[in-house]
């Protein structure tokens, strides 16, 4: 089934395709994205929202110093996914840098303990007898474990950036851009960067009560950016102003070969340059991987990596995490297989197609479920959650959602409607996770089509591109492609520059079994080369005057760099 597909281009169109150099075209590029010609692109990290609105920040801080001046055990406890990894690493780095007597880490395993802060979680936790319990990218909907860390004489700090029940947790302090009354003006900080944030303002308080000595010198937070650039891109938040500022400079300090230890060492196992370290590096080679560890075992492995000081320890430890995803990639494969099999049995059209997808194997791994729904929502853009066995009569979801539908508010809508139908559920407008009954999935699965379904409204989700318009033939060059490659940070609204025009066919084969390979001319005769990965069901399109939407890409093959268009779509003229 091909899914139609709508390209719309941006409001500078006629800017891009007027363009005649590659400055001003990447000009044209940047106004499309609501970015002046005049303004900084990039500013420095002086320019960042300041931490002072953010809610909670002040008692967050004051909990802080006295432990650092008492000596006290900081107990660090994240997420199992990369931004709560990198926020872990952050942590323990940052606090041990501030000074912290002790400071250690806990991330619980997805499959014995399921997310986030639980009270089975806090009685492990109380066994290292923690003066301060500090969260990492979870908490906000764990009133049960912070009540459970009261009744053990155990103060919590959630820090957190998720969105919030109604019930907050009692907790001794909450730092989190998204609680209710938070005047933060950046509501998009991942769990990483609120850390960062603590973090920073912390050392400011330090500043002023004379903790600093020669002996205790004051930490350059900005050492620790490379943290913070591969969370928060890991996290598909949206690159606002002020995440674009982290993410870049944290993308300068890869660059320079001045990251630590574990990043440098999985950009060498994963084939990446550092030296040319962008987005889409951070997205799609280091952050699998990084992943791969809380998906398949317990995210310690990664946070190892991040923590280690010793490059030849931290190469070591890459090499597992890249064991872990290639096993977790052939996991995927079978489960993505057998979802495929499932929707195809269903003779599912453009008409036929629900507002959404519930999807249950017995046999899948409930690490990868949320790399399935995602693989399912690609394919037929509506927002899927995908469930599996976890043991005791449960099941436990994971889902991804498309623009149109705000996947936690559909949920939420549900837990109100049905209160004792979820057992329990946290996540964001495009990513959620759930826990029910088995005997619930089917009552669950009608609801969350309804819940979508009135989302849509009478709309049709349909496959949008957004194009920057027509790139001129002379700009399709590899200066154009490094230009844009280093013309970063990409990312989630703020998206890598797209562009869309008709080209001739000249060669069309499949490589790889799903990606098609393409030689195509330019109305002036020029040739290059494309490909479309996972696009080989469209090669009966491939021939003749085709329209196109594709990025400009760089195709290094043994250290010859060329450029190529990266094809996101491909219809008939």
């Amino acid at each position: 089934m091909v899914m139609s597909i709508h390209i719309r281009r941006l409001p500078h169109h006629a800017a891009v395709a007027a363009a005649t150099t590659p400055a001003a075209l990447l000009n044209a590029v940047y106004a499309n994205r609501g970015v002046p010609a005049d303004t900084e692109v990039t500013p420095p990290l002086a320019a960042l929202e300041p931490a002072h609105s953010l809610r909670g920040l002040n008692a967050a801080i004051s909990l802080l110093e006295q432990q650092l001046l008492t000596g006290g055990h900081l107990l660090v406890i994240g997420d199992y996914d990369a931004d709560g990894a990198t926020g872990s690493a952050l942590a323990v780095r940052g606090l041990r840098a501030l000074g912290a007597a002790r400071v250690s880490y806990l991330v619980p395993s997805r499959f014995d303990f399921g997310y986030g802060l639980t009270p089975k979680v806090v009685d492990i936790a109380a066994k290292q007898q923690p003066a301060l319990i500090i969260t990492v990218d979870n908490g906000i909907s764990s009133a049960a474990a912070v009540t459970r860390a009261h009744e053990l004489g155990i103060p919590v700090l959630i820090t957190d950036h998720h969105l919030t029940n109604q019930e907050l947790p009692t907790a001794a302090a909450i730092v989190n851009p998204n609680q209710p009354n938070c005047d933060f003006p950046s509501k998009n900080l991942a769990g990483v960067g609120v850390m960062f944030y603590l973090l920073a303002a912390l050392r400011s308080r330090l500043r002023e009560i004379g903790w600093f000595t020669t002996d205790r010198p004051e930490p350059n937070l900005t050492d620790f950016l490379d943290l913070v650039a591969l969370g928060t891109v890991a996290d598909v938040v949206p690159l606002d102003r002020n995440n674009r500022i982290l993410v870049e400079h944290g993308l300068r300090r890869i660059r320079a070969g001045r990251a630590c230890a574990g990043v440098l060492a999985l950009f060498q196992i994963a084939g990446r340059e550092f030296t040319r370290a962008n987005t889409t590096d951070l997205s799609f080679f280091i952050a699998p991987r990084l992943n791969a560890a809380g998906r398949l075992e317990e995210m310690s492995l990664g946070v190892e990596c991040l923590l280690t000081n010793d490059l030849a320890q931290a190469q070591v430890l890459a090499q597992n995490l890249d064991q872990l995803n290639r096993r977790r990639h052939t996991i995927e494969n079978d489960m993505k297989q057998q979802a495929e099999l499932h929707l195809s049995s269903l003779n599912l059209n453009n008409k036929t197609l629900p507002p959404a997808f519930c999807l249950y194997n017995d046999d899948w791994h409930q690490g990868v479920l949320g790399i399935i729904a995602a693989r399912i929502r690609e394919r037929y853009h509506r927002p899927v959650i995908a469930f599996a066995n976890c043991g005791e009569g449960k099941l436990r979801g994971s889902g991804r959602s498309i623009d149109a539908v705000h996947l936690r508010d559909a949920i939420a809508e549900i837990a109100q409607t049905a209160p004792n139908l979820i057992e329990h559920f946290g996540g964001h407008a495009m990513a959620a996770g759930l826990t029910l009954r088995i005997e619930n999935f089917p009552h669950f699965q009608a609801l969350f089509h309804t819940a979508v379904a009135a989302q849509l409204g009478t709309s049709t989700p349909e496959i949008e591109i957004l194009s920057d318009g027509a790139l001129s033939p002379q700009l399709l060059t590899l200066e154009t492609a490094e230009l844009l490659h280093f013309a970063q940070p990409w990312g989630r609204n703020f998206s890598a520059p797209s562009f869309d025009d008709c080209f001739n066919v000249t060669q069309a084969r499949i490589v790889g079994e799903h990606h098609l390979k393409l030689r195509v001319t330019t109305a002036i005769g020029q040739s290059i080369d494309a490909i479309g990965f996972n696009l080989a069901e469209n090669l009966p399109l491939a021939q003749g005057q085709v329209q196109l939407a594709y990025q400009l890409s760089i195709n290094d093959y043994r250290g010859v760099r060329s450029p190529q268009l990266l094809v996101q779509a491909i219809q008939a003229i």
